[in-house]
């Protein structure tokens, strides 16, 4: 074995045992390295989903509990509401039996009022004057008395009644209100548990979800590294996999977004255009660098883009940069994270800027949902 090679496979073997030791900016890291490093970032992360996932389990049933007391409480106003109901129609039922019979009394008390207050004070006397003895004069007496006492009575009795049923009805009629309020307190509290508890729920499946996607792109980070590992002996260039490192790629310049990712107001027509990717203000002549490493698939001018540079990553990835001023790189090049590709130029507009595009699945994504998160 010549002494090149076995120079290269100590260097790939520290590369692969040292993982983490680099210091920024002194040598740029190896593929292992890279691993490594975005794989205890997946590992904080789902430690801080697992976090976040348990308070939120613990909210979540303290709002079950909430929301089954509301439908407790619901449940309960709506048996007093019928409750109250059928006190009411019991009310309504005996004060329209009471005023049938009423009804009934009324021609033979207004009958004998009437005839009482004909005869009047003298014709009163004169019904007592026309008995032949004392005892049949005492018995009359006590008769046309009690009748006119009856009578008096009776009627009374009928007004009592009838303004207790009156009062009944407005007490159930004023609780069939304030149950009815209730009742819409406590759904509309019930409602507002409901948007909670699906909003609790649809944040534990996004986190079950992120969890599952953190455990899938460590298991392909895992892979990548026992084929490292594997091809330390044939000095295999093996290139890591892309969609682990969703929201940990580097920036391919810095500068302010001028222009973002989707659906956009265009001020020029008036309209609304849709983007595919995001430009960057930054001066010209600055470098680019790929997100990650790749081979370029397309390096040359191409129309609406300028000097255009398509890096093809894998798995159908790919990531293109536009507006360059120069282009640093051919077709069929390999290039290393951060290798610098070109040089930034001008839009159409002659605005200087970058443009730059992420394809997944050969479909745009928001790049900003891709690259590391900040200020870039």
């Amino acid at each position: 074995m010549s002494a090149l090679r076995l120079a290269a496979i100590c260097l790939l073997t520290t590369a692969v045992v040292s993982v983490g030791g680099q210091t920024p900016g002194r040598r740029p890291q190896t593929p292992a390295e890279r691993a490594a490093e975005r794989i205890k970032q997946l590992q904080r992360q789902t430690e801080a989903l697992i976090a976040e996932e348990s308070q939120l389990l613990v909210e979540l049933r303290k709002l079950e509990l909430e929301r089954q007391i509301k439908v407790e409480e619901v449940t309960a106003i709506e048996r007093q509401r019928g409750e109250t109901a059928r006190q009411l129609e019991d009310a309504q039922a005996r004060t329209d039996a009471l005023q049938l019979i009423a009804e009934a009394d009324r021609p033979d008390v207004e009958s004998r009022l009437v005839q009482v207050y004909k005869l009047g004070r003298a014709g009163y006397w004169r019904l007592l004057l026309d008995v032949e003895d004392m005892r049949s004069l005492g018995h009359v007496y006590r008769t046309v008395a009690a009748m006119t006492q009856i009578d008096r009575e009776r009627i009374q009795g009928y007004q009592r009644t009838l303004d207790a049923l009156a009062k009944e009805q407005a007490t159930l009629e004023a609780r069939s209100k304030e149950l009815v309020g209730l009742e819409a307190q406590a759904t509309k509290a019930r409602t507002a548990l409901d948007r909670a508890v699906r909003s609790r729920e649809e944040l534990v499946a996004s986190i079950d979800r992120r969890r599952d996607l953190h455990a899938q792109w460590t298991s392909e980070l895992e892979a990548a590294q026992n084929r490292l590992q594997t091809s330390i002996a044939q000095l295999d260039d093996t290139s890591l996999p892309f969609r682990p490192f969703q929201g940990a790629l580097p920036w391919p310049a810095r500068g302010p977004i001028s222009s973002r990712f989707g659906r956009q107001p265009s001020s020029r027509f008036g309209t609304a255009i849709h983007r595919n990717g995001i430009e960057i203000g930054i001066a010209e002549g600055q470098p680019v660098r790929t997100v990650h490493e790749g081979v370029v698939a397309f390096a040359d001018q191409f129309t609406g883009y300028g000097n255009l540079v398509i890096v093809e990553h894998g798995d159908g990835a790919f990531s293109l940069y536009g507006h360059l001023s120069a282009i640093q790189v051919q077709k069929g090049a390999k290039l290393e994270p951060l290798s610098v590709l070109g040089r930034t130029g001008r839009n159409p507009n002659g605005t200087p800027s970058l443009y730059f595009e992420l394809r997944v699945d050969a479909k745009p994504v928001d790049p900003l949902q891709w690259l590391q998160k900040g200020t870039p």
